[in-house]
């Protein structure tokens, strides 16, 4: 039986599973229960070693949900290894009653199964697992696995892979938290943003002063604080400050009318910016007021604000220095004095992005496998979103070629509201995981006999 036909032969069992690990609620963000969470990872374990998998290990770091470790030895010592990478935790669910079915009771849609963390990210743990099965735990390559369980909130684990090297020495990664630009479309993803956070504040006057008496000379902290924002972007929503960098895209991308129904833009809105959507999305800055301190509406008085502030979330280029990025931020914002008055601005965290290396035997390894189990050559695309454990892997294994490719799509809701993921998607990831480790293992020992030959 060829590889489709074995993972064809799996995916009753593998959807099984998936509804399995959906179950459970294993949000790991503060004030919900972690009972859930250490469900979730039993439930892993057990189907680790039900595919055969003996050395299974468990992470225990201060503050962390715990981190699943296994490994399987490659077949010869001349074989290469692969590291592969999902999570079990989940998003919570949020508004309940803007679901169509409770996010936690797993439910048949055409063609896919509905729930909280389907897509982000169980299926790909499953994926990973089916790749497993269809080697009945023996693949071409060796095998290291990493499950971690609180990457929705963040984890000190980030940070731990640089600390333990050995341990995630590797040849190859497959980055499995993420997938397809659209259903039917294989895609690797080769760069991520980075992040970064700043706030910024206006103090203007000892208290609130009655605006019909002192408005027009007491100066306002919440029109202050708007001039400092204004000046963020210029006429066209590009974003003006200087030192952030932005260059052309040349991979695939949404349609404007994808974009509009992803982000729920109305045909009668203009979009942001200038240039390519792969610009203004993957290859270029991006500021978002996220969150502004004013007196409300509901609450408003007849006063002089003395009192604003806003947090900004910086998106900046995969290979930008997040420092260099976050001063130019930090920067454009001291020097303002709108009306005449300072700001006082605070750096936040900062998190690097990431840019794939192409063009080794990994990736074209890659490549022919997401052709393969798709039937159409694959696309490529950067995320505006990060991750940040990938800055830290490929720091603990500098050498080992980073693929980002899985089962979710731009489509799936995730992080929202009726989050599902598409059966054809998991099946096919499964193939390309597959058809991925075979091609590897195929292309090392040839490259080995043309050094020996």
């Amino acid at each position: 039986m060829d590889t489709a036909g074995r993972v064809d032969a799996l995916m009753e069992g593998l959807r099984a599973d998936l509804v399995r690990l959906a179950e459970i609620p294993s949000v790991a963000c503060p004030g919900f229960p972690e009972e859930p969470v250490h469900a979730a990872h039993d439930l892993l374990v057990e189907l680790l070693r039900g595919v055969g998998v003996e050395h299974i290990e468990r992470i225990d770091l201060p503050g962390t949900a715990p981190v699943i470790f296994a490994e399987i030895p490659p077949p010869d010592p001349a074989a290469p290894t692969v590291l592969l990478y999902s999570h079990y935790d989940v998003q919570p669910a949020g508004d309940e009653k803007l679901w169509l079915s409770p996010p936690f009771e797993p439910t048949p849609i055409e063609g896919g199964l509905r729930a909280r963390g389907i897509a982000d990210d169980k299926a790909n743990v499953i994926a990973h697992l089916g790749m497993l099965r269809a080697y009945e735990g023996r693949p071409p390559v060796g095998v290291k696995i990493v499950f971690e369980g609180q990457e929705e909130y963040g984890s000190p684990f980030d940070a731990y892979p640089p600390t333990d090297p050995e341990r995630f020495a590797c040849d190859a990664m497959v980055i499995a938290d993420l997938g397809n630009l659209r259903p039917g479309t294989p895609t690797l993803t080769t760069g991520l943003r980075g992040a970064a956070d700043v706030i910024v504040e206006a103090r203007t006057l000892t208290e609130p002063r009655h605006s019909g008496e002192f408005g027009g000379a007491a100066p306002d902290a919440l029109l202050v604080l708007l001039k400092a924002l204004a000046t963020l972007h210029d006429v066209h929503g590009d974003v003006a400050v200087e030192g952030l960098w932005r260059e052309a895209w040349s991979g695939a991308g949404y349609t404007e009318d994808e974009f509009r129904e992803l982000a729920g833009v109305g045909e009668e809105l203009p979009l942001m910016g200038s240039g390519t959507l792969g610009e203004r999305l993957w290859s270029g800055p991006a500021i978002t007021v996220v969150g502004l301190d004013a007196p409300s509406v509901d609450h408003a008085t007849s006063a002089v604000v003395p009192y604003a502030r806003a947090k900004l979330n910086l998106r900046f280029h995969p290979r930008q220095d997040p420092r260099e990025a976050l001063s130019a931020l930090v920067e454009h914002l001291r020097v303002l004095r709108p009306y005449g008055v300072p700001l006082t601005v605070t750096p936040g965290d900062t998190g690097p992005g990431f840019e794939a290396v192409t063009g080794g035997p990994a990736y074209r390894a890659a490549l022919d496998a997401l052709a393969c189990a798709w039937g159409t050559q694959p696309a490529y695309i950067a995320t505006g979103g990060s991750i940040p454990l990938v800055n830290g892997l490929a720091r603990a294994a500098p050498d080992a070629e980073v693929l980002l490719f899985g089962a979710q799509d731009n489509l799936c809701n995730l992080h929202a509201p009726n989050e599902r993921v598409l059966l054809s998607e998991l099946r096919n990831t499964v193939v390309a995981m597959c058809a991925f480790v075979e091609n590897y293992a195929s292309r090392a020992a040839e490259d080995r006999a043309k050094t020996n030959g």
